[in-house]
């Protein structure tokens, strides 16, 4: 399986390029702080659908996805701080929650599905 045809691991790739433009506009004193923390965390969940597919066993490919689900919770709660913090707008928060919650939805799906091979 290529894992660049799955539409999770292109949905995440999305969700990615959203956090970086959204957190442009954060302060310049959190650049090593939530800019970067959030950006971290949404990396690492293309990276872990992308690595847990090329692993030899479907635990460990289980494993990994898992591990993307917890990235995504991590970008879920690092927006909502800066929703806090009012770095972005609460027009913002919705539009990326809605692009996350149905990242979750996929990832669910996809976990689901290797679950049962």
């Amino acid at each position: 399986m290529d894992y660049t045809e799955l539409d999770v691991w292109k949905f995440s790739r999305e969700l990615v390029k959203l956090v970086y433009q959204l957190s442009k506009s954060f302060p310049n004193d959190e650049i090593y702080g939530l800019t970067n923390q959030i950006r971290r965390s949404a990396i690492s969940v293309p990276s872990n659908i992308a690595e847990g597919v090329g692993r030899q066993s479907n635990k460990e490919t289980i494993h990994f996805l898992y591990i993307s689900k917890g990235s995504l919770n991590e970008v879920e709660t690092q927006l909502y701080l800066a929703f806090d913090l009012e770095y972005i707008s609460d027009s913002q928060l919705k539009a990326i929650l809605e692009k996350l919650i149905s990242n979750k939805k996929l990832l669910n799906g996809f976990i689901n599905y290797y679950k049962k091979l």
